[in-house]
């Protein structure tokens, strides 16, 4: 099978590229030259437990809830109702 491979891209390669011409072209193309690589071998067991999982996506009900909150200003600043922070950087803002 990769015999088959090796030469169906050796003839791939020799349409595709341009024949040299001229007087220095190249008399016969050297066969390719290929050396199969055996796969790896996993020899251990991986052990799920020893790996904690951990997905930083997942938020919690407190992240969920400021989330929400600052999604529903967005929309609201959207259509034109301000329903911001009562304090911005400690100072208290006026509701107007």
């Amino acid at each position: 099978m990769l015999d088959l491979t090796v030469h169906c891209l050796a003839w791939m390669l020799s349409i595709c590229t341009p024949r040299p011409r001229g007087r220095h072209r190249l008399g016969v193309i050297p066969p390719l030259r290929f050396t199969p690589v055996p796969p790896p071998r996993f020899t251990e067991i991986l052990d799920g437990n020893a790996s904690r999982l951990v997905r930083p996506y997942i938020l919690g009900a407190a992240e969920h809830r400021r989330q929400r909150e600052r999604r529903r200003a967005l929309y609201l600043a959207t259509v034109g109702i301000d329903v911001g922070p009562d304090h911005i950087h400690g100072v208290p803002v006026a509701a107007r």
